[in-house]
């Protein structure tokens, strides 16, 4: 199976460790703006043993741009960007303390981000087929090659870490992925006003999607635990009213 979907969180699901600092406690109170200062960067969130700033919220819905099929038009709210910082931060733990690895090998890496490039609907017609162009897509969404790789490889050991617990034995038919692409997909492009990939180019992704959503139950309830041990703090109040009618992520990256 193909790994290389997951990771909305998360990330399920795309290097969230460096974006994320480590601390042992609540963060110190900032000290108060002087007269006139502009507040660049900030504490939003604490999850389990890191911080989430606001810069790595922005940072998340600029991934979006590789996970079009995925974080559908509409969909890459602050919101939901810090509901996947926040799921793929708490994976990432507990993959450290079952001992997991939280990186790929760079040859999987290398291959796998060259699939990437194949698949992202606004990278057709040879426009990410060079690094030149691809380096220039990525740059044209506050992107860049180092980043995305680091961020691969995490995506990638979080989405096998997913399989293992959760996706044995579950099959998805070839009817299921052929609706998803009629019925979501391609509506969802075309009131982005772009045109939808053929179906055998993005079944392989579909069918991903589609064992993301059959698999979400016994995620959420795991990831629910998580986060009713007392392991997330909203600290930017703006941001808990909206959190709040944010639909839990599916497993995986969005994740990762």
């Amino acid at each position: 199976m193909n790994r290389r979907a997951y990771l909305s969180i998360l990330c399920v699901a795309l290097g969230a460790a460096p974006l994320l600092a480590q601390t042992q406690g609540p963060p110190e109170p900032a000290p108060a703006a002087l007269p006139g200062s502009v507040e660049l960067d900030h504490v939003v969130a604490i999850a389990g043993a890191s911080v989430i700033l606001q810069s790595d919220v922005v940072q998340e819905m600029h991934f979006s741009a590789l996970e079009p099929l995925q974080i559908l038009p509409g969909q890459n709210t602050t919101a939901s960007a810090l509901r996947r910082l926040i799921d793929r931060t708490l994976i990432l733990e507990q993959m450290h303390e079952q001992q997991q690895p939280i990186d790929t090998p760079a040859p999987e890496v290398e291959k796998a981000v060259a699939d990437l490039r194949r698949s992202i609907p606004a990278c057709e017609q040879n426009r990410c087929d060079t690094q030149e162009k691809w380096n220039y897509f990525l740059r044209s969404n506050d992107l860049n090659p180092e980043l995305v790789e680091q961020r691969w490889s995490q995506r990638m050991a979080i989405l096998h870490f997913i399989d293992i617990r959760f996706r044995s034995g579950i099959r998805i038919a070839p009817d299921q992925i052929s609706a998803y692409y009629q019925k979501t997909l391609v509506p969802a492009l075309e009131k982005n006003h772009e045109t939808a990939p053929p179906l055998a180019d993005v079944s392989t992704r579909i069918q991903e999607i589609l064992l993301q959503q059959q698999v979400s139950g016994l995620f959420q309830d795991w990831l629910g635990s998580l986060r009713d041990q007392g392991n997330v703090r909203i600290v930017d109040k703006a941001y808990s009213a909206d959190l709040d009618t944010v639909s839990p992520t599916p497993s995986g990256d969005r994740t990762p």
